[in-house]
């Protein structure tokens, strides 16, 4: 049986990798939006392109990522981060769809020093964690049997914007950086959270909920980067540890943003690698594209 698939957010780094993990499937049609295509915050649009596509599934990708400027614009990261999601889901409920979500590691505020669970209580402490969290209670409130929140941190890819690209770029052009060491998380592949999302709208029981997806390891930023110049073979940039406080940012950094992955291993099956591993699998892939 072929069903219809719609990925909002569709040019950005997850919805390009699961564009690419979804290729050559015969029992998904793929549909791919950005802004252009389909605006996710006009209801009308959205009703419009249900009735005439008859979604059974949607990854909603889309975002208001710029966490800096979301201090200054939480209006806007509101309407991209909250009410877009709620608007999704009343859609999904209304045409009997079901809806994956992607929300992140800020509706924490970063203080504990233990992974954090799906069950701990959110504190965010940035607009930008404050308008995800607010999605994902949408979210729930509208579809709460036919919604999966996937909880994610640190990505990246060879597509757009990202850390590792920053620091591949600034490797190559820089004969010095200094990169916070006090910031610790898990690394995470865009492949690899889509290929977790793949596994979970492929399996055969869904199970709704929030869950968290990093790829396994933690590290600070600092020895992140380290391990980006090593495995690029970048040897003329010297990089130094630096603390948060030296160089302050309108958005608070959790210190401590490491997810406990237990529940989407147990639940789903999920097999997840190791940061590095994954780091050295994004790093050729760019190679081969250069």
């Amino acid at each position: 049986m072929n069903r219809q698939l719609l990925i909002t957010g569709a040019q950005g780094q997850l919805g390009l990798e699961l564009q690419l993990a979804l290729q050559g499937r015969e029992d998904w049609t793929v549909l791919c939006t950005d802004v252009a295509q389909l605006d996710i915050t006009d209801e009308a649009a959205i009703e419009a392109y249900f009735a005439a596509h008859a979604i059974d599934m949607v990854v909603n990708c889309a975002a208001y990522t710029a966490v800096d400027r979301a201090e200054d614009d939480e209006a806007n990261a509101r309407r991209i981060n909250a009410m877009a999601p709620a608007l999704l889901a009343t859609a999904c409920k209304r045409h009997g769809a079901r809806l994956v979500h992607v929300s992140t590691d800020y509706v924490f505020d970063g203080n504990k020093n233990t992974p954090y669970r799906e069950d701990d209580t959110p504190h965010p402490v940035t607009a930008y964690g404050r308008t995800k969290l607010e999605g994902e209670r949408r979210v729930q409130e509208i579809l709460p049997h036919d919604s999966v929140i996937v909880r994610t941190a640190w990505l990246y890819s060879p597509h757009g914007k990202n850390f590792v690209k920053t620091m591949l770029q600034l490797g190559h052009t820089k004969d010095a950086l200094r990169v916070v060491v006090d910031q610790v998380g898990s690394p995470t592949s865009a492949t690899d959270l889509a290929g977790a999302i793949v596994t979970i709208i492929d399996a055969p029981q869904w199970v709704p909920g929030i869950y968290h997806f990093t790829d396994e390891g933690a590290i600070s930023w600092y020895d992140f980067t380290m391990a980006i110049h090593r495995l690029a073979g970048i040897t003329a940039c010297e990089v130094s540890p630096c603390l948060s406080s030296e160089y302050p940012t309108p958005a608070h950094r959790p210190p401590y943003s490491v997810l406990d992955k237990s529940r989407i291993k147990r639940t789903y099956g999920i097999h997840i690698p190791h940061w590095e591993a994954s780091l050295r699998l994004c790093l050729q892939r760019m190679n081969e594209t250069l």
